[in-house]
């Protein structure tokens, strides 16, 4: 007869989280000598190589920015390297599928990014920036300024559309429900 051994699981599930039991859980430090938090992003050890560094964040982030994939290698053959591993597939080519993407943090749409570009503005333009710019543009490409000028007339109206875009997609941000 089998001897009866306690589960570890703790009964009916309204009493704990799925997938808890009562084992203290196994956490593994970061590799850096003499820190003691939990190593939870992994870093190549060498290019080429399977085997990685468990780091913590900081750890991880000191690392990256240290990291040179070229090292010990001449500029030739870093260059040459290089080209290869970008003539392939295997390489780190840039990749077609995310060519949409443009600068920024993601927060702003394809046209809002076009938009920015038209007024002369960087990514992370405030909207005062952009009312700023807008009006300084408008002043000096106005058709009432620059009368009989047929590029100065599309370029205002670019900027018009421009300004039209960041506008609506401000108030978009801005509105808020009754």
């Amino acid at each position: 007869m089998a001897r009866h051994t306690r589960s570890m699981d703790w009964g009916f599930p309204r009493w704990r989280e799925y997938g808890s039991e009562r084992e203290a859980a196994r956490v593994r430090l970061c590799d850096r000598d003499g820190c003691d938090r939990p190593g939870d992003r992994p870093a190549p050890k060498s290019p080429n190589n399977p085997e990685r560094w468990y780091f913590c964040e900081e750890h991880a982030a000191e690392y990256n920015r240290n990291w040179d994939y070229f090292a010990g290698l001449t500029a030739e053959e870093a260059a040459r390297r290089e080209a290869d591993e970008r003539r392939t597939a295997n390489g780190y080519a840039h990749s077609a599928t995310n060519s949409w993407a443009g600068p920024g943090d993601g927060s702003r749409s394809r046209d809002e990014m076009k938009a920015l570009e038209v007024l002369e503005l960087e990514v992370d333009a405030t909207f005062e920036a952009v009312r700023g710019a807008w009006r300084r543009l408008a002043k000096e490409f106005h058709p009432d300024v620059r009368p009989n000028d047929a590029d100065a007339a599309k370029r205002f109206q670019a900027i018009q559309a421009a300004y039209d875009v960041l506008k609506t997609a401000e108030d978009r941000r801005q509105w808020k429900p009754l």
